[in-house]
């Protein structure tokens, strides 16, 4: 079972900057994760929160919830939560990165992550196919 959690401002997705994210929506994510967990035979949760202790919850939470592992973007948290940082580091299952557009090919700032060093990975800049990426990812592992 994966966890797919979804940071600050994703809830935006279609309506912020369309031509960076896309026109397709969160709930379309969300439909596309449910779909490739089912091909996978993997159940799938999606979560999102614009609240940084929210989202360190359900990291801190994941294990005992009976996932084995999460699909994590942080957002705009990548490039300053240590805290996040923190609870990734701390918690046992495999985390992989993902970000719909390519952040090393975007602004200074968003070229430092600070959680991707304690991730198992990082995908960029593939849009919502990175996310299957890491679920596949993390289904082989779990296999």
């Amino acid at each position: 079972m994966l966890l797919i959690i979804n940071g600050p401002n994703l809830n935006r997705l279609g309506l912020r900057e369309p031509g960076v994210y896309g026109l397709q929506t969160i709930e379309d994510l969300e439909r596309q994760c449910e779909t490739w967990g089912a091909e996978l035979g993997e159940p799938v949760t999606c979560r999102q929160s614009n609240f940084e202790g929210q989202i360190l919850e359900w990291v801190h939470e994941a294990q005992e919830q009976g996932f084995g592992g999460i699909v994590i973007n942080p957002g705009a948290l990548t490039h300053y939560s240590y805290a996040l940082r923190d609870a990734i580091a701390s918690q046992p299952l495999p985390v992989v990165e993902v970000h719909i557009s390519n952040v090393d090919a975007r602004e200074e700032f968003r070229h430092t992550s600070v959680t991707a060093a304690v991730c198992r990975g990082k995908i960029s800049g593939l849009g919502f196919v990175g996310y299957r990426l890491a679920m596949e990812y993390l289904t082989e592992l779990e296999g």
